[in-house]
């Protein structure tokens, strides 16, 4: 199974077991969508951002001396845009309803993100050992 298959399956996962996630785009920190769960048809405008506000998110961290990033939460009126590190080059960003328990949100975004870094390597050592 390739690389975009599995972390689809991840992301898929994430929206079926949290109510309040309408979707998600995973891409490379470089802003190369790899997987999209999105009704909406901007995933490659989301994969870009998401790679500028990481880059940004970890700057501002490493200036303020707040060490690693664990996510950037965004509110706004119509709901949340969360991103979240997942390994040193895919950033997970997961979009929310309005009003969304943001406790849960901010609980299974890491874990998704987690499992997906941990796919992505599991792909990476596939491909160098063939």
């Amino acid at each position: 199974m390739e690389l975009r298959d599995e972390v689809r399956k991840e992301m898929v996962l994430l929206r079926e077991r949290t109510p309040d996630v309408r979707g998600s785009v995973a891409s490379t920190v470089d802003g190369l969508t790899i997987a999209c769960d999105l009704v909406i048809d901007s995933g490659e405008q989301v994969a870009a951002l998401a790679s500028a506000l990481l880059a940004m998110s970890r700057r501002m961290l490493v200036l303020a001396g707040r060490g690693e990033l664990e996510e950037t939460l965004i509110s706004g009126s119509a709901g949340h845009a969360a991103l979240y590190a997942a390994g040193p080059t895919i950033v997970l960003t997961v979009l929310a309803k309005p009003g969304a328990n943001l406790g849960l949100l901010r609980l299974e975004g890491r874990k998704t993100a987690s499992t997906v870094a941990e796919v992505a390597r599991h792909v990476h050592s596939r491909s160098e050992e063939a």
